[in-house]
């Protein structure tokens, strides 16, 4: 699906991974057996992921190129990816960019943090018109660890 090369690509590609996991089948084709629909934390995180991956190929790349969101919705998880014009690989994808290497004061560069450590699989390819950068979401129960945040007085008291 062709996105516009603007700020208006993040709100539409959220729109159509909503629109794509709502529309999830109950049965799967040929087996005849019912399987969960993506929960809403699920179609929450999925969309979120998907509009970081947007949002940074509006910004980082040609305003001049075209964005591409291919979206696959397999029966027990969701592939996301945004293709871009822009053969410049992406490696906060893959461990580089860390959290210890980026200023903690910064309100920018935690975006592509956030889709490799919340997706099941994420990364990056090159291609002949440019790259393609992608995550995978796990749609089955129970299949992320469930993220918790300790407070302080929490440590303090442990």
């Amino acid at each position: 699906m062709p996105l516009p090369h603007t700020p208006a690509a993040a709100p539409i590609a959220r729109t159509l991974v909503r629109a794509a996991l709502t529309a999830f089948p109950r049965t799967e084709p040929g087996l005849g057996h019912d399987r969960p629909r993506p929960s809403p934390t699920d179609r929450d995180l999925a969309e979120l992921l998907t509009a970081e991956l947007v949002a940074n190929a509006v910004e980082h790349t040609s305003p001049h190129a075209p964005l591409e969101l291919v979206l696959e919705v397999l029966p027990t998880s969701l592939r996301v990816e945004v293709h871009d014009h822009d053969p410049t690989p992406l490696p906060g994808l893959t461990g580089a960019g860390s959290p210890e290497h980026r200023d903690p004061l910064s309100e920018r560069g935690r975006g592509l943090s956030l889709v490799r450590e919340l997706s099941s699989s994420a990364g990056c390819r090159t291609t002949e018109l440019g790259k393609v950068v992608w995550f995978r979401l796990s749609l089955a129960p129970g299949s992320r660890t469930r993220v918790t945040r300790t407070s302080s007085r929490e440590k303090e008291a442990g």
